[in-house]
């Protein structure tokens, strides 16, 4: 997925446990590890403004935007031509 979650590096600036944030944001330490681990699907505002209240921040300080790499393509070999018989 192209975006990335920090909430692991604004906890380091913090100096603030998972467990703490998650108690004082008021979710589950296990939904905070789905968002922070990059799993979640979706992040409520609500959810996105409780974190960035607590932890004095942006939303742009937890989450950023990263292109996604595009798919390997190597080139293909060409079919081969079919033997004849002679």
């Amino acid at each position: 997925m192209p975006i990335t979650v920090d909430i692991d590096v604004m906890l380091a600036k913090r100096k603030m446990s998972v467990g703490e944030l998650a108690d004082r944001v008021g979710i589950t330490p296990a939904n905070l590890a789905v968002l922070k681990n990059g799993r979640a699907k979706a992040v409520r505002f609500a959810t996105l403004a409780a974190l960035c209240e607590v932890l004095g921040c942006q939303p742009g300080d937890l989450l950023r935007w990263e292109a996604e790499e595009p798919a390997d393509t190597e080139p293909q070999d060409p079919p081969a031509e079919p033997a004849t018989v002679h």
